[in-house]
């Protein structure tokens, strides 16, 4: 039974209005741990439904979702989503989502495309703002254009390599294309597409929704309209809002702009069971690896197939069980797979899959060999046989049931919009007709799983039922090979080559006037005045600082915030960074990384994750730089550790704090190899989704010293760098030396002046201080405290290449400006949208056929930087680079582009976070200059700035031959680096 609370009016229960004529009203639940209503209404006429979550928070959500269910690879789901934002029948200009995300104070604005739905979100805290943004959204999605143009240049095409010569070869281009080629260079990428193939034979999982590159020119513009019309029906769609708006007010926009015109309702697109097996399945495939050595580089990975996540009670059994047998280091199943010499770490994948109407369950090692699969399946039966037969200590689970807790009741935003966290963890229940308010009131069955695992046998039933006599399993074994790359790319050569040759001259020059018409297209003025917008009049004159309700925790210098963050305390004991000497740099990075994953205060690893699990969600410990806000070439940077918990574990959190801090062990040698090797698979992993960043760092390393550090211990330096210390791990000595590192900074970093940020309810700051007192201490003796200093390289430019295990490139280009406090800073801020909005999107993501680009200031380090992301091209990018600066400077710009600039910093500005994060941000901008005045001040003059000052600017910053160049690519472009005089390295 659900529990509907029972209040009055006034107590805190929302009321729910009137719904708007066309719709009715299902049911209202209140949920009191999350401080929402949910109202479920359903659009009479189309059978459309409509929750809205009514909180107290101004941040507004919108997210319509449509059932995407693809029948094969070819991305058409994908596509589909690119397509419909690229005008509608309102709005027939060529590009409406992104030109608004410039006429816009959105705070959150994209598109999804999940394995079974397609959802449209966006979140603006100003009204205006939404409703301009609802009225796009609902043409977009239900009366989308979708021109044939739009569908060539978004999902794929073909086109000569000089697009004007039919004589030169053909190639295929399209920004869906080459967004999964980059996406599927990544081995977990593809070993995830693997496991769905086999795991789920015969439903729509047994696809790659986003697309796989070899199966997307099969899709035909006929086929995407096709699936528009059966799968884009408000019978087929879920509406959700959340925030302080009034839901009536909503559907009358859904009405008017939208549902008047359907005359009926639809068969909604549902998601089949899937057919079970009755025996398991052992299936072996390879993916491409561009690396000298494939010893150890097989993925193992073992999947069940699980119940549906409609089944409110099933979905947190699994939860439950997953948390026992993964969670941290401690927990049995990844214990096992940490420690065994099998494979290098545990996979990627391990955990539990719960988007699919069907859950389910993965685990396994990376870093393996095809002929130790036996043994690895061998060694996770043996576990699960264990835990069935031997169950686990009921503090085990309830370890883990209080990580449910805390991970439910946490308030996030930093990443996504808190409305839209909401939305998205009710989601998958709308889409499979289940029940998603019961999704987010969860203390019922919160309640009974505290109940259940009072039964020594409930945790061993779940076992054997999920896992044991379970025979939907699949394991899979999936090996490198070092020619399957070529070998793809030959077949694609040899397919472009067969249509080459079967064109007739008519053909031939069809295409060549095809490419012609979609270039004219994309470089067509757009009447971007049908479009609604928000000006600059519309911006808040004020800015949100949290400000500390004390500096003070007991006799420790502090920042208290009270922030209502529904029950969690967050607690950060901070250090300036102390100088370290020159040997033990490369060590730091690590350092941070794996302290808190050590034992501490004579405990071994084991027993310090249990402990932490118990009272905390997690402690970690981080480092950060900046530089100063007057002078990029001077900066500052602080570590900290520290964790969050509930209320209730305010004082084990802050004991735990303080055995790290005081009583760590780094003399755990087989833990410390064992975290290098996980932590060298993930950084390698990383490159793929975050080569763009990865480049600016690079191309700003002789910049300024903090870039130069974070290429040094984080950058492709530092993982190229890992994977050394990696191999080298196995001589004694080495292993030696990186322990006595970890003393040595651990010694060091301990001597600096230490404060802490602590931030929650005001009743937990008294605990806290007392706590602080009773184990840190009344006072730190004093001391000398001499700051990290460190200097960019200097002399000539940077122009690396970086060669690793991609399909696509990422590059990078940057030039020396100045800190946030210079008055030239705004303007440069400014200058990154406007070069990306008027030149760079169309230049490199239209028609260069990149999934993204632009250009930034980034006055922390004091630079500005152009990037492009999941690109195919190198040279024309990096000289589009530098056109882009050259049509800033020769031609006359209309003062709307502009504003539309300063718009979009302004809404970056403002864009609110979480409670714990906005106090989080707050307590750190001020450690390193950044005081509200001085924020407000950068504000004033990003508002005031002009064409003039962006002329300026970028005439005096980004001069030819003055700019820093970085590419991450793959192994072919070598020959290249030569024509573009690069240094090569080798990640």
């Amino acid at each position: 039974m659900v529990r509907i609370p029972q209040r009055l009016p006034g107590e805190g229960e929302h009321i729910s209005p009137m719904p708007y004529p066309t719709f009715q009203l299902k049911g209202s639940r209140f949920i009191d741990s999350l401080q929402i209503t949910v109202e479920e209404y359903v659009h009479i006429r189309t059978g459309a439904r409509h929750y809205h979550i009514a909180a107290d928070n101004e941040e507004n959500v919108f997210s319509v979702a449509f059932r995407t269910v693809p029948a094969d690879s070819t991305g058409v789901a994908h596509i589909l989503e690119h397509t419909v934002l690229c005008g509608s029948e309102r709005f027939p200009v060529r590009d409406p989502f992104f030109m608004m995300t410039r006429r816009s104070l959105n705070t959150f604005m994209n598109a999804f495309t999940g394995s079974d739905w397609t959802a449209y979100p966006f979140a603006s805290k100003n009204r205006k703002d939404f409703m301009n943004l609802l009225e796009v959204y609902l043409d977009a999605v239900f009366f989308a254009s979708l021109d044939r143009y739009d569908f060539l240049q978004e999902g794929h095409r073909l086109e000569f390599q000089e697009p004007a010569d039919c004589h030169s070869g053909l190639t295929y281009r399209g920004i869906v294309y080459n967004e999964m080629k980059g996406a599927m260079s990544s081995p977990v990428s593809e070993l995830w597409q693997k496991l769905s193939h086999h795991l789920y034979p015969t439903t729509t999982y047994h696809y790659n929704s986003g697309g796989d590159p070899e199966c997307i020119p099969q899709l035909t513009y006929e086929q995407l309209l096709d699936f528009y019309r059966t799968h884009y029906h408000p019978g087929n769609a879920i509406f959700t809002t959340y925030g302080d708006m009034d839901p009536q007010d909503i559907q009358q926009q859904l009405e008017e702009k939208a549902l008047h015109r359907f005359a009926d309702s639809m068969t909604p697109v549902l998601v089949g069971d899937e057919q079970r097996f009755d025996a398991p399945l052992r299936a072996n495939e390879v993916y491409a690896l561009d690396e000298e050595s494939l010893t150890e580089k097989t993925h193992i990975v073992m999947g069940w197939l699980l119940g549906k996540n409609t089944d409110l009670q099933e979905l947190f059994n699994a939860e439950l069980l997953a948390s026992i047998l993964l969670d941290n280091s401690a927990s049995p199943l990844r214990h096992a797979l940490e420690t065994t010499a099998l494979g290098s770490s545990p996979s990627p994948l391990c955990g539990l899959e719960e988007s699919s109407r069907e859950m389910c369950f993965v685990c396994g090692l990376e870093g393996s060999e095809p002929q130790r699969a036996d043994e690895v399946e061998a060694l996770i039966m043996e576990i699960l046989n264990q835990v069935a037969t031997e169950g686990v200590p009921r503090e085990v689970a309830e370890a883990a049931l209080h990580q449910l807790e805390l991970e439910y009741r946490e308030i996030g935003g930093d990443s996504l919009p808190f409305g839209l966290q909401i939305i998205l963890q009710a989601l998958p229940a709308a889409i499979h007709d289940g029940d998603p308010v019961a999704m987010l009131d969860i203390d019922p069955v919160l309640n009974h799983l505290r109940e259940q695992i009072q039964n020594p046998a409930f945790i061993p039933g779940l076992v054997r039922r999920f896992f044991l006599d379970n025979p939907h399993r699949v394991r899979l074994v999936m090996a490198p090979d070092a020619n399957l790359g070529q070998e793809r790319e030959a077949r694609e050569q040899q397919q472009l080559q067969r249509i080459l040759e079967s064109l007739s001259e008519a053909e031939r020059e069809q295409l060549v006037e095809r490419a012609a018409l979609l270039q004219s297209r994309q470089q067509a003025v757009q009447d971007e005045s049908i479009l609604p917008c928000v000006t600059l009049e519309d911006v808040p004159a004020d800015i949100h600082v949290p400000q500390p309700a004390g500096r003070e925790l007991g006799p420790w210098p502090a920042g208290v915030y009270h922030q209502e963050t529904n029950g969690l305390v967050y607690l950060q004991a901070v250090a300036e960074l102390p100088q370290l000497p020159d040997d033990l740099l490369d060590s730091f990075s690590l350092y941070t990384s794996f302290v808190t994953e050590l034992g501490c205060a004579g405990d071994d690893y084991l027993e310090t994750q249990r402990r932490m699990s118990r009272s905390t969600g997690g402690i970690g410990a981080s480092a950060s730089m900046r530089g100063n806000v007057d002078d990029p070439a001077r900066f500052r940077g602080f570590f900290s550790l520290g964790g969050k918990a509930l209320d209730r574990n305010t004082r084990p959190m802050v004991e735990l704090i303080a055995d790290f801090y005081h009583r760590s062990r780094f003399d755990e040698k087989r833990r410390i190899r064992e975290l290098v090797s996980q932590k060298r698979a993930a950084r390698e992993q990383s490159i793929t989704g975050s080569g763009h960043q990865l480049a600016m760092t690079a191309a700003t390393s002789r910049i300024s010293p903090v870039s130069a550090l974070s290429h040094r211990l984080r950058g492709l330096m530092g993982i190229s760098r890992l994977k050394q210390l990696d191999t080298q791990l196995g001589d004694e000595a080495n292993l030696q030396k990186l322990l006595l590192d970890f003393s040595r900074i651990h010694a060091i970093l301990t001597e600096a002046p230490l404060q802490f940020l602590c931030v929650g309810r005001p009743e937990v700051a008294a605990e806290a201080a007392q706590a602080l007192v009773d184990t840190f201490g009344k006072s730190q003796t004093a001391g000398h405290h001499q700051p990290l200093a460190f200097t960019a390289a200097q002399g000539e430019l940077a122009h690396q290449m970086w060669i690793t295990n991609t399909q696509v490139h990422f590059c990078a280009k940057a030039y020396p400006t100045v800190a946030s406090g210079h008055p030239d800073a705004a303007a440069l801020a400014v200058l990154g949208g406007f070069l990306r909005n008027g030149y760079l999107h169309r230049a490199i993501r239209e028609q260069g056929g990149a999934y993204g680009g632009g250009a930034s200031q980034d006055s922390t380090t004091g630079a500005f930087r152009f990037f492009s992301y999941r690109d195919p091209r190198l040279e024309e990018t990096l000289a589009d680079f530098d056109r882009s600066v050259q049509w800033l400077l020769e031609k006359d710009h209309p003062w709307q582009k502009v504003e539309e600039a300063i718009l979009g910093v302004i809404s970056g500005m403002d864009k609110p976070a979480s409670p714990a994060g906005e106090a989080h941000k707050s307590f750190f901008d001020e450690l390193y200059g950044r005081t509200p005045e001085h924020r407000l001040l950068l504000r004033q003059r990003v508002l005031n700035v002009t064409l003039a000052d962006l002329q300026r600017v970028a005439a005096a910053y980004l001069q030819p031959g003055r700019g820093h160049i970085a590419v991450v690519s793959h192994s072919e472009s070598r020959n290249r680096a030569e024509k573009l005089s690069m240094e090569v390295f080798r990640v």
